[in-house]
């Protein structure tokens, strides 16, 4: 049963699959710079920076697929969301990237067997 419960296993589980998102990212050459940065207007799971480029990352996991793909659950208006994020967090950090980039990472996390991780670049 995927039934969300504050504090309970969804949220382990969510944890879980963005730790593994970062391992990953920073295996790949990116920086952390935050992590589950939170403002009235929302939270950024990750923001990293890869070179010059300021990476906001969307983390979704998901111990299967029966309600669809992690990234499935990454909407438009989601989207919108992350880049007014994108603005309110360079501005509370007083950051100015030559580009920003919103990013993607699916976590599928099975009962048995490895995690899997999936990184889209440039969503939205």
């Amino acid at each position: 049963m995927d039934t969300q419960i504050p504090g309970g296993r969804n949220q382990a589980l969510g944890t879980y699959g963005e730790r593994l998102a970062e391992r990953y990212l920073c295996a790949r050459g990116m920086t952390i710079l935050d992590r589950n940065w939170r403002c009235p207007a929302g939270e950024i799971d990750l923001v990293l920076r890869e070179g010059d480029v300021l990476v906001l990352c969307e983390v979704k996991t998901r111990r299967h697929v029966r309600r669809g793909h992690p990234f499935e659950a990454v909407t438009g208006v989601k989207l919108e969301r992350l880049h007014r994020l994108a603005a309110l967090w360079q501005e509370a950090r007083q950051v100015r990237p030559a580009d920003v980039r919103l990013d993607m990472v699916g976590v599928l996390v099975p009962r048995r067997g490895v995690p899997q991780v999936e990184h889209v670049r440039g969503v939205g």
